[in-house]
């Protein structure tokens, strides 16, 4: 069931959301004893953009709220997506809306970690990349390219030619030191990758794609898939099993979830 404001939603409640596509979220994975890693930080990222897409405060208490009460005669573990709306918003006064809803949708969550990642790269630029934004359309439109070109998601490289992120996730590189290595870029501050930068010592730095197929290692995160190994970017096969992955992989898990 989807819900908005803790009640079940009707399609005139999901159609401004459908025609204008405006709006933000945060997915969180929650684990089989019903407790989330990163909770924290995933209502300050509910917060935070709150501010930014509808210049409006946001009670993150009710949002906790909403979420317990959708989880209820749920199985665990899920992956519950929590997107903030307004549906009075239309497309040619967007200005007028900054009364933000809480629309709570839940869907299940696969083993950690998931299989390698092959990556194609390609050139692209999320608009607001700070923003966990629910305009997804050309993430989504240069994965599909990824996928009809025989490989499973697009790593994105920006027009100076430095490598960001992925369509929905975080990537990082392990360098032939065995440090861990985020790119200096504009990206969104994924909840996983803050989590795991908590833990574990590692270095922020330009990355050119040439420099990214040299490294020892990569991988993806986020809440779905925590540590997941990257198996080639474009031509270039990567290993996918490395000491530091394995620390990493192990980091993450051993993170205590929050209960809500």
């Amino acid at each position: 069931m989807v819900t908005l404001d803790g009640t079940p939603v009707s399609v005139d409640d999901l159609l401004p959301l459908a025609l204008t596509n405006v709006g933000h979220f945060t997915s969180m994975r929650v684990d089989s004893d019903g407790t989330i890693r990163g909770l924290t930080l995933h209502m300050e990222r509910l917060a935070r953009d709150c501010k930014i897409v509808w210049h409006a405060a946001l009670d993150t208490d009710r949002v906790r709220e909403y979420v317990r009460q959708a989880l209820e005669a749920q199985p665990h573990p899920c992956v519950v997506r929590v997107t903030i709306y307004d549906p009075k918003v239309e497309l040619g006064h967007p200005a007028d809306a900054n009364e933000p809803h809480v629309l709570v949708s839940v869907r299940g969550a696969g083993a950690l970690p998931p299989a390698p990642l092959r990556a194609q790269s390609l050139v692209y630029e999320r608009d607001l990349p700070e923003v966990k934004h629910v305009g997804l359309f050309g993430a989504l439109h240069i994965r599909g390219a990824a996928q009809r070109a025989g490989f499973d998601d697009a790593l994105f490289v920006g027009r100076d030619g430095f490598v960001s992120e992925g369509g929905t996730w975080n990537v990082a590189f392990i360098d032939q030191e065995g440090t861990v290595v985020w790119p200096d870029a504009p990206v969104l501050p994924g909840v996983t990758m803050t989590l795991l930068q908590q833990q574990v010592e590692h270095r922020t730095a330009t990355v050119t794609l040439e420099q990214a197929k040299g490294m020892a290692a990569a991988f993806a995160t986020n809440t779905s898939i925590g540590v997941r190994p990257l198996a080639a970017i474009d031509d270039t096969q990567l290993p996918v099993e490395h000491p530091v992955l394995t620390r990493l992989q192990e980091a993450y898990l051993s993170i205590p979830g929050e209960t809500l």
